[in-house]
């Protein structure tokens, strides 16, 4: 992961949960000079993704300080936070993966349906299990289109995807349409995720977006019961 990126998901974090408040004053760019270990154009970068963001603002001979936000805003933007991935949501964290298919097969008629595709298309299936600081915390089975998504490796997939797609191929991850339910642990499921027979898992079924509005990954993801949560925002029509 990138310096600036790395910085720019730590200081989220803290914003959205209530580390940074409302109108608080982030530390000058020289203290976080220090505190990450980076030039001050690294945490220029940083900063600025979260000023276009909408997060941060900067006062010209003040500081930067964090936005005043409606607490819809501020749900609003934690939600958008669970589709940044594994890697953002555990900026301080030592994420890896253990891939368990990579290959390119023809999609099938539900892959289709659910990534728009026309006949004859490609994509990557991707199986894999994302540990956090050695820990396993959830099982991913993963379709991207190879046409949206070209040239991924496996050495790719084994850090953070989103960063690939946002970093290396300058794509812009705009949403994702995502169902959850609950049901008990398969066997295999159990021997990757270090459960017991009976254990529970939340189950995350997923289509994400670009900014063009193309669907670029169907997933279904995985994850142990007692690490998961998922933030709504429910509003009246």
């Amino acid at each position: 992961m990138k310096k600036y990126t790395f910085i720019a998901n730590d200081i989220r974090k803290k914003i959205l949960e209530g580390v940074y408040q409302a109108n608080q004053q982030i530390p000058f760019e020289k203290k976080l000079c220090a505190e990450y270990g980076v030039s001050k154009m690294t945490v220029k970068k940083g900063l600025d993704i979260l000023v276009a963001e909408g997060l941060i603002i900067k006062r010209r001979g003040s500081g930067t300080f964090v936005k005043d936000l409606s607490a819809s805003e501020l749900e609003r933007l934690a939600v958008a936070n669970q589709f940044r991935g594994t890697t953002a949501l555990h900026p301080d964290q030592k994420v890896k993966s253990k891939v368990l298919v990579f290959s390119v097969i023809n999609a099938d008629a539900l892959i289709k349906n659910k990534l728009n595709m026309q006949e004859d298309q490609f994509v990557y299936n991707i199986s894999r299990v994302r540990l956090v600081e050695g820990e396993p915390l959830v099982m991913e089975r993963m379709f991207m289109p190879i046409d949206l998504i070209p040239g991924l490796k496996k050495e790719r997939i084994e850090g953070s995807l989103y960063e690939y797609i946002e970093e290396d191929l300058g794509l812009k991850i705009q949403s994702g349409h995502r169902s959850i339910s609950v049901r008990q642990a398969t066997k295999e499921e159990q021997s990757y995720l270090g459960l017991t027979s009976g254990d529970p898992v939340a189950v995350a079924e997923q289509i994400a977006y670009l900014d063009t509005g193309q669907a670029f990954e169907y997933s279904i993801s995985v994850h142990r019961y007692d690490n998961f949560s998922v933030e709504f925002v429910l509003t009246r029509s």
